[in-house]
């Protein structure tokens, strides 16, 4: 299992980790069959979205004993009211429910808080001012909680919480249908049949925008609906038209900006291996490139997907990496620290490039790479 920093926590956490989903199937025996599997793979990092008490006290009941090789992601704001779930921004609510949170799970403590589940503008503005956000910036001071997170569908509204350093992680949905949606209040937008009737072309400039922040402010991103709730593995339901594999999937999110870990929706121990084989994958296995070039309903002509098929270069530049610390330098107004350095420690850089074009024949996305190399030297002086 390969392990990676979560932001700037501290944390580090395995890169494929484990949703709740399955956790109730079978009358919640599933849930300690789940932890075994996930310790025995290395998986370290789940996500508790759901309030449903017995879940809790399952969960609770498979990490006695192992409390020390998980990293616990579970959510504010997500409560049980009459047999079901239901999302608050109502403090005293909330307040109890972490409460019982705490006591079911049997732990002292969260290592990320997820605010749960905030699409609209409004509703961020309700989390700031209400005492949502306040009650989380208490928990992580009482040590409660170890980071504080945000949920989220809409690019716009995770967007603004990231800019205002009140949150260390972001739950997020990434796939690369998804990522072409423009930001909606309304998650149903994301795979709404006629969203998807016209030819799409490239990912939205907001979702772009978002993960390259992240990634600039140290915020760590876990992703949720990779796999777009099973659809994208189904070529008749698909949105693009076209199938991907659960390997192709991963790959994707993996490889966006500011990306440490995505969670893997399973309702089956075999839905869970599959997605924890991804790490023994081959490199073709995983390459959603041409899948992605040949979606009949989809294309993403001239933006780099950094999936390195223009490579190898003759100068042995890493043309992915360097075209994404351009796209990160740019995003602001200025080079931020860390972007510079991480350019700078590269083993060759744009200006080692003879524009000699041959990585553009190998594009699949048609991607103007020599331009891309230009705007890097110039942008970083070498």
């Amino acid at each position: 299992m390969i392990y990676r920093e979560l932001g700037s926590t501290g944390l580090k956490v395995s890169e494929i980790g484990l949703g709740c989903e399955g956790m109730r199937e079978e009358n919640y025996s599933m849930c300690a069959k789940f932890f075994d599997f996930a310790e025995d793979a290395g998986v370290n990092y789940f996500d508790l979205y759901s309030p449903d008490p017995d879940l809790r006290a399952a969960v609770g009941k498979a990490l006695k004993g192992r409390r020390e090789k998980f990293i616990i992601q579970s959510h504010l704001c997500s409560v049980w009211k009459n047999g079901q779930y239901e999302r608050t921004r109502n403090l005293e609510e909330t307040k109890a429910g972490f409460k019982e949170m705490l006591k079911l799970l049997n732990v002292d403590c969260i290592d990320v808080g997820m605010i749960h589940y905030c699409d609209a503008l409004s509703d961020w503005e309700k989390i700031k001012i209400g005492g949502i956000l306040d009650y989380a910036r208490e928990l992580k001071s009482q040590g409660l909680i170890k980071h504080v997170g945000l949920s989220s569908h809409n690019p716009e509204v995770a967007l603004k919480a990231v800019e205002s350093s009140s949150i260390e992680v972001l739950m997020f949905s990434v796939n690369p249908c998804y990522d072409l949606q423009p930001a909606s209040e309304d998650v149903e937008e994301l795979w709404a049949d006629e969203n998807y009737e016209k030819h799409l072309t490239n990912m939205n400039p907001e979702r772009q925008k978002l993960y390259e922040t992240c990634q600039r402010a140290g915020v760590g991103i876990t992703v949720m609906k990779c796999f777009g709730g099973g659809d994208l593995l189904n070529a008749e339901l698909s949105p693009a038209g076209a199938a991907l594999t659960v390997n192709q999937c991963i790959a994707y999110a993996l490889s966006r900006p500011a990306v440490s870990c995505v969670l893997a929706g399973a309702h089956s121990l075999e839905q869970l291996k599959e997605s924890v084989n991804f790490e023994n994958a081959s490199d073709i296995e995983r390459d959603y490139a041409p899948a992605l070039a040949s979606f009949p309903k989809i294309s993403w002509r001239g933006h780099c997907m950094y999936c390195s098929h223009c490579e190898p270069c003759p100068k042995k530049i890493d043309i992915a990496n360097v075209t994404k610390f351009l796209n990160l330098a740019q995003t602001g107004s200025e080079i931020p620290e860390t972007v510079r350095e991480h350019y700078k420690i590269l083993d060759h850089h744009a200006g080692e490039c003879i524009k000699c074009g041959v990585c553009e024949t190998r594009c699949p996305f048609g991607v103007k790479i020599r331009e891309n190399m230009t705007a890097a030297k110039n942008l970083f002086g070498f």
